[in-house]
């Protein structure tokens, strides 16, 4: 009697598993669409020491094609808001440079992602997972700072001596660049349709001037007006004068010349495109 009992449960645990087996393995999760929101931060020569205490707005969306429980590919597009300025460092020698500048930067990239843990929405022992992913994308930006309450875009100013006959082996920089994001994140499915998510993403980049600033002083490259007075791109390329004695000799080093970069800090909520295939027998 206690023989059958037992083959009876064994049969029904039987059963029942392979059901959950039979549901599971015939929905497949396609992929996502998702949007997102948060913050931007960038690194550079105004930014030296990685400081997050002055971040601005971000936004993205995104369209994650799912190849099986744990590699995807995903085309993205998102926006920063990015800024910094000397007067937010420690450092004497920034205080007294006293440069600034904003831009906004228009980014398109494609990335390969990977989950730690099996992602079945609706499916709650398989509803959360961390993932990573890398890729490669490419942004603009077009860097500007204000002057009397004026806004003026720096790169066609050339605050290098990009442009000048003075200087003929420094050419504008462009302003479009190519960045490699690394991505690490959370995603939790609340039900079959809708996950929301949380992700912070690095970019290197390939551009020294994102922040509009990398090569050495030239203030002959900006003479007086027919009147004799300082121009806009004079008074722009160094604003030591605000903050003392002028600096900005020739040749001075301006920036460190390496290559800048940002991170985003993004929350958001996506939908799930799912199917079901016919489980075979």
């Amino acid at each position: 009697m206690m023989f059958k009992r037992l083959i009876h449960t064994i049969s029904f645990l039987f059963v029942l598993f392979s059901l959950h087996a039979q549901r599971t393995e015939s929905f497949v999760h396609d992929g996502e669409i998702g949007v997102s929101i948060g913050a931007a931060t960038y690194f550079g020569d105004l930014n030296t020491t990685t400081n997050l205490s002055h971040p601005k707005f971000s936004a993205g969306g995104f369209y994650r094609k799912q190849y099986n429980n744990y590699v995807g590919f995903k085309i993205a597009g998102n926006y920063a808001f990015l800024g910094y300025s000397d007067i937010y460092s420690t450092n004497p020698v920034q205080l007294r440079r006293n440069l600034s500048f904003n831009t906004n930067v228009w980014e398109i990239s494609v990335s390969g992602d990977f989950n730690f843990f099996k992602f079945y929405p609706g499916f709650p022992e398989y509803s959360f997972t961390p993932y990573v992913s890398l890729g490669i994308g490419a942004f603009s930006f077009d860097p500007y700072a204000y002057l009397n309450g004026e806004k003026y875009y720096l790169r066609g100013i050339g605050t290098e001596g990009q442009g000048s006959p003075l200087y003929p082996g420094i050419t504008p920089y462009k302003n479009v660049a190519v960045c490699i994001p690394i991505g690490f994140g959370f995603k939790k499915a609340l039900n079959e349709r809708f996950n929301v998510f949380a992700e912070l993403s690095y970019r290197f980049t390939t551009t020294k001037y994102l922040d509009d600033v990398s090569g050495s002083y030239a203030p002959d490259a900006f003479p007086p007006d027919a009147n004799g007075n300082p121009t806009v791109g004079f008074l722009l390329q160094d604003r030591s004068y605000e903050t003392g004695a002028v600096i900005g000799v020739k040749g001075k080093q301006r920036g460190n010349g390496q290559k800048d970069s940002f991170v985003t800090l993004q929350f958001g909520i996506s939908f799930n495109i799912q199917s079901y295939r016919c489980p075979s027998f």
